[in-house]
């Protein structure tokens, strides 16, 4: 309770003291013995318009402006300055009020035989004090001797020359709600005050309200964000109940939804000059190009005003319905610049039947103690109305000195806010809520449903004994049908929402006018984007982002201590895509599909193998027709000098199978080369290993040939030679070849190598591929061949020294270790090649191998026999 000497500032010592002990005392449950004598429960302002009747209503209006504050030490001035300035649009919410109840009086049918009366005032900066006079009665002065429990009855001890009201209708702002619904405890019907909190029936079992909950009008603002996409926002919001709780509430409706809010500036009464003046320079360094606004239309104008100075019209703003709709606004040349485009929402629009005829027959002359109507009639045609007595102002006792009127004076044919009807939204929530109430003492006083049955719970009343629990009672079950057919009803403290979308719109005449573009029913928006006219004067949406959207084929990439609207945008990765607009994540494309360039699309992986079609295989295949053309060639010179001893010496048939087998093996590379089929897979590897067997089997047999040779010199050796005759030689050839055939066979029946889409490697590519079903089977293929190819190497590198001219052990061992260093070599690349690149390893390791066979065992012989044919004689091939 420390906020209440401030809130009570101002107020009769005699009032505070008697308010303090009543709410300490309801609110400690502790019995108030001390008898108290005590002045009148605060003084109603001088300046009020009442009615008489059988049930008075009380009616809290703010018909004045509160004025501006200037910067100062708070603390050496008066602590209370009067409002000024009389609000044409408040003091037809009034007319409102009083119209109603003249309209149910007139009701045959609500309320017969119960005359409806009023008691109106201001409740500028005095709206406890006045709500007090209400709610207690106009007391002058009172015993208490005991605590009277005031949730009880409103009958007051001693002598009262006023009547309590048994229901409020205000008060006009959240904060004043609040305040009276705590405090006082008073049964409220508010027009005005849109507070979330509000609606919590713990808290606020006595409020009522007639606009809706801030919860619907957060969302309706949220979704509009949403939808234009909005991303980057700023708001200035009023520091109060109001503007903190509907700000709290847009927060709400935003979370995990994409939008932040750049900054929030809020401004105070007491400071309104520099806190405009800060809102207005934020809002231009900014780079938010819509911001919400929560405040009073006194203070939307002037942070208007500081925009204009610094010239700042580029802004769209959002306009809560306590100013979107603002006549003030809307008429003022200073600041339509600024003000242009402005999207709100704004309570429903309607129209009350015969209140414009109402209001424009209001005159002085029969309504001499409506000291309201006396001062606008002054202030709009400047003169002071005939026959009216002089009234003393709220804040002087001087008599005016304005001439008299002429009396043709008439709000007839007066185009005015005042006197416009068209649009009657605040007003109409007022006039609602005094039907509210009519209904709910219509109930309570004729109470149609009155038995002795225990189920029956409302109680009845009659209009001199009108308890707050039972009018309560009625109030929660009341479903008001209006003149026009209107129907509402109370959910908990509030009645379904429904709202306007507004645009404020350029008039010819340089002024702003209102354009319906859209409604809110609950949490269903309807909008017509079309009619909308933005800020930038063209039906182009506005862009407010901190960062643009990322496009297609990016992702969202967050900032580091950055709010989530602020990101960078990062290029998927191969093989991932993003299609739509601010993805946060990229998605991976399916195996057999790859991202195209722009990342935007999955797009099916183009088949990669080595083919004749490109430069790999071309050469490849050049070099594998080359080397079986240069054997082919070698074999022709040996067929035309097979008589020769270079030829003819150790075996001759051997040579030309081993060229014969050269020349497979250039050929088997071929099969390697092309699009990978069943029997392509099948036949390369088979191919292949059989090839290389028969040469390396020759070339084996070769030097044991070689190493036989010499030892059938030694003396009793030559039997060792005839049984290791050319029979033998072709057998073994062929046995060691069988067995590879074998391993080839059971390999290829069991588990032959098949095509296969490598999609291990990750590209735009699939390479097609002989995938080896068994690592065995070529693992015993390449194996035997390293077995043979060692074996040769091992005799040959001990047949290197024998005693010859020509001793072809020697080119032997060269041609294995060319042989072995390529084969070895070739195993950790073949395992480490990536696509089709695994494929041309083999072939090189084959051509390799190949070309080291043909060159160094053939190159010397054909160098001989062609060049130096002197040499190829049985005498120099014999000498040592």
């Amino acid at each position: 309770m420390s906020w209440l000497p401030w809130l009570f500032t101002g107020w009769p010592s005699s009032a505070l003291s008697l308010l303090l002990l009543s709410v300490v005392g309801r609110q400690t449950g502790l019995e108030v013995v001390q008898a108290v004598v005590c002045s009148q429960w605060g003084a109603p302002s001088s300046k009020s318009l009442s009615q008489d009747g059988d049930v008075i209503i009380g009616g809290l209006f703010d018909l004045y402006y509160i004025p501006t504050a200037i910067e100062q030490d708070f603390t050496k001035v008066p602590y209370y300055t009067p409002c000024t300035g009389l609000d044409p649009e408040s003091l037809k919410y009034m007319y409102v009020m009083a119209f109603a109840v003249e309209e149910i009086n007139r009701n045959s049918t609500l309320l017969p035989g119960v005359k409806l009366g009023y008691h109106i005032f201001d409740s500028c900066s005095l709206a406890l004090q006045n709500a007090l006079s209400l709610v207690g009665g106009d007391t002058q002065s009172c015993n208490l001797t005991a605590s009277v429990p005031r949730s009880t009855s409103y009958e007051q001890p001693g002598e009262t020359s006023g009547q309590p009201v048994p229901v409020l209708i205000g008060a006009s702002s959240s904060t004043i709600g609040i305040i009276l619904s705590r405090t006082l405890g008073p049964l409220s019907i508010s027009y005005f005050a849109s507070c979330p909190c509000l609606s919590d029936r713990s808290k606020f079992p006595n409020f009522f309200r007639t606009i809706p909950s801030d919860i619907y009008q957060a969302w309706a603002m949220a979704q509009l964000a949403i939808r234009f996409h909005w991303t980057w926002i700023g708001a200035v919001i009023e520091n109060n109940d109001y503007g903190h709780l509907a700000i709290q509430a847009f927060q709400e409706e935003i979370q995990g939804k994409g939008v932040c809010l750049e900054f929030i500036e809020t401004v105070n009464k007491e400071t309104m000059v520099s806190d405009t003046r800060r809102a207005a320079l934020t809002i231009q360094a900014s780079t938010v190009r819509v911001i919400l606004i929560f405040c009073w239309y006194t203070d939307v104008r002037k942070i208007f005003l500081e925009l204009t100075k610094i010239n700042v019209t580029d802004r769209q703003f959002v306009a809560s319905e306590a100013w979107s709709t603002s006549d003030n606004l809307l008429q003022d040349l200073a600041i339509s610049k600024v003000a242009s485009g402005v999207l709100g929402v704004a309570i429903q629009s309607s129209t009350i039947p015969g209140f414009e005829n109402y209001l424009r027959n209001l005159h002085p002359r029969h309504r001499p103690d409506d000291e309201f109507l006396r001062e606008f009639w002054e202030n709009k045609f400047g003169c002071s109305p005939e026959d009216t007595p002089l009234f003393s102002s709220s804040s002087s006792n001087q008599k005016t000195s304005l001439p008299p009127c002429s009396g043709t004076e008439s709000l007839v044919g007066l185009q005015h806010p005042f006197t416009d009807t068209s649009q009657l939204r605040v007003a109409h929530n007022v006039y609602l809520a005094v039907y509210a109430a009519a209904h709910t003492l219509h109930s309570l006083l004729s109470c149609p449903n009155r038995d002795s049955s225990p189920r029956n719970t409302l109680t009845c009343s009659s209009p001199k004994s009108i308890k707050p629990i039972e009018l309560l009672q009625h109030l929660n079950k009341v479903n008001v049908t209006t003149p026009q057919g209107e129907m509402f009803y109370f959910q908990g403290a509030d009645i379904p929402a429904k709202y306007d979308l507004i645009n404020w719109q350029n008039t010819p005449e340089g002024t702003l006018k209102l354009v319906l573009t859209g409604h809110v029913d609950g949490f269903n928006l309807h909008l017509n984007e079309s009619a909308i006219q933005w800020s930038t004067g063209s039906n182009q949406v506005p862009v407010s982002v901190c960062s643009e959207s990322c496009p297609p084929g990016t992702r969202v990439a967050n900032r580091k201590g950055e709010p989530v609207c602020c990101f960078d945008c990062i290029p998927c990765a191969e093989g991932e895509i993003s299609n739509t607009t601010g993805s946060h994540h990229c998605e991976r494309c399916p195996s057999e599909f790859w991202s195209n360039a722009e990342r935007t699309a999955c797009i099916p992986r183009q088949v990669d193998f080595l083919s004749f079609n490109e430069i790999l295989g071309i050469t490849l295949a050049t070099a594998a027709v080359s080397g079986a053309t240069v054997t082919t060639a070698v074999f022709v010179v040996f067929l035309k000098y097979h008589q020769t001893p270079m030829v003819r010496a150790n075996n001759s048939e051997l040579s030309f199978l081993l060229l014969v087998s050269l020349k497979l093996c250039f050929l088997c590379s071929l099969l390697f080369i092309g699009r990978p089929s069943v029997w392509a897979c099948r036949f390369q590897q088979a191919a292949f290993g059989i090839s290389f067997v028969l040469c390396v089997s020759c070339l084996l047999v070769k030097t044991i040939v070689v190493l036989v040779a010499f030892r059938s010199a030694r003396p009793g050796a030559k039997a060792l030679m005839k049984w290791f005759g050319p029979g033998l030689q072709r057998g073994s050839v062929c046995f060691f070849t069988c067995i590879q055939v074998s391993i080839c066979a059971v390999w290829l029946s069991l588990s032959p190598p098949m095509p296969q889409q490598d999609l291990g490697f990750q590209g735009s590519k699939v390479t097609l591929k002989c995938a080896m079903a068994s690592v065995v089977g070529f693992s015993l293929v390449l194996g035997y061949i390293g077995l043979l190819a060692c074996t040769c190497l091992l005799l040959a590198f001990l047949a290197r020294k024998l005693p010859d001219n020509f001793n072809e052990a020697k080119l032997i061992t060269f041609s294995m270790l060319i042989f072995c260093a390529v084969w070895v070599a070739f195993v950790p690349a073949y395992v480490s090649s990536p696509g089709k690149y695994v494929v041309a390893v083999e072939i090189f390791a084959i051509l390799a191998s190949s070309y080291g066979l043909l060159l160094c065992i053939f190159a010397p012989k054909c160098f001989i026999i062609l060049l130096r044919p002197e040499k190829n004689t049985k005498k120099h091939l014999m000498a040592r």
